[in-house]
């Protein structure tokens, strides 16, 4: 089983709900986040000595992170638990949809032997960055997300927490109602960690990056360690687990910068020795099933299906991108290596 370990978590006092949580900050514009920035009391601010100084200055702008971050638990704005525990939380979008989990921490350890599961390899660039700010900062703000096949008793058990006050509470500018519970009796930890035992794998949902920068994170660090026994916080992901009959799965696409030299006219042409191309017009189109691929070329959006004389057994029990960058990505547009090239970016749906 992975290990899934209580933390102290640390959390904003009181009044200070509402204006210290954030959404992705890719999610924001320059504009937003500085108006987001001038808050006294807001995540965006704490950070913000890293988002707008100048990169040659790397090491001076994390360490100001840091201060912020310090200061507003000198000054009682944050605060840190004194006891361990797994934290609740529940998210209650406006169209009434509900998603709920489990916040705690898994093992470097785990991933790196893939009891943690990954589908995506990551850009080394970003990896390195990440791991930079968390060498700088030495804190993690947003869990990666996780996921698990459903168990019924570890539902059962947080439905049951679910019917006691939560210990913060608050809805989003967006109207997005989110709830936390704390879990630190020492008798319900045990009922937790013994249905958690019962879990073979996590299988990482969204965080591929934050998961990967952190084990390289972790590795400098223990390199650094002589007394490394671990452990040692440096060791352990922050992490939300929520079951896979729970989680909604929404888009994130690879954009890819050029086509190779190809005109497009050339690239869908070379589409069709492994694909039947049909043009969706202007209006976005989604996968509905496995195995199709969504194409978004020169303002048309098209539906790409790889043809029965390309399947093969090993492809039946693949997901999606394996085919993307073995018929497309690799042959035709000359990217074999994800992890390293500059010609492809992420955009989420």
């Amino acid at each position: 089983m992975p290990v899934f370990k209580p933390f102290r978590g640390i959390t904003p006092y009181g009044e200070y709900i509402k204006s210290f949580p954030t959404r992705l900050l890719s999610n924001y514009t320059h504009e937003e986040i500085a108006k987001k920035a001038e808050r006294e009391f807001s995540y965006v601010r704490m950070v913000e000595p890293y988002l707008s100084g100048e990169p040659q200055n790397l090491e001076q702008n994390l360490g100001r992170v840091r201060a912020n971050y310090e200061e507003l638990l000198r000054n009682h704005n944050l605060h840190q638990e004194e006891e361990s525990g797994y934290y609740l939380y529940c998210q209650v979008l406006p169209d009434g949809s509900v998603f709920r989990g489990l916040l705690g921490l898994v093992s470097v350890e785990d991933y790196n032997s893939g009891k943690i599961k990954k589908h995506e390899e990551t850009l080394t660039h970003r990896k390195e960055k990440l791991s930079k700010y968390l060498e700088g900062v030495n804190l993690q703000a947003e869990p990666v997300l996780l996921t698990y096949s459903s168990n019924a008793e570890l539902e059962a058990l947080m439905s049951e927490e679910e019917r006691k006050n939560p210990v913060l509470e608050y809805a989003d500018s967006k109207g997005t109602k989110h709830r936390v519970w704390k879990i630190q009796d020492e008798e319900t930890l045990k009922k937790y960690e013994q249905i958690l035992a019962k879990v073979e794998a996590f299988y990482i949902a969204d965080g591929h990056h934050r998961m990967g920068s952190t084990a390289l994170y972790s590795e400098r660090r223990k390199d650094k360690n002589p007394n490394h026994i671990g452990n040692e916080p440096y060791n352990f992901v922050y992490s939300f687990i929520v079951s896979d009959q729970s989680i909604k799965i929404n888009d994130f696409n690879k954009v890819v910068k050029d086509l190779n030299g190809l005109t497009v006219e050339q690239f869908l042409h070379q589409l069709e020795g492994k694909f039947i191309i049909e043009n969706k017009g202007k209006n976005p189109y989604y996968p509905e099933q496995k195995h199709f691929i969504s194409l978004y070329l020169d303002g048309q959006f098209y539906k790409l299906t790889l043809k029965e004389e390309c399947c093969c057994e090993e492809c039946l029990g693949i997901i999606d991108h394996y085919l993307l960058d073995k018929y497309i990505l690799s042959p035709i547009l000359g990217i074999d290596d994800l992890k390293t090239t500059k010609r492809v970016d992420y955009l989420r749906g």
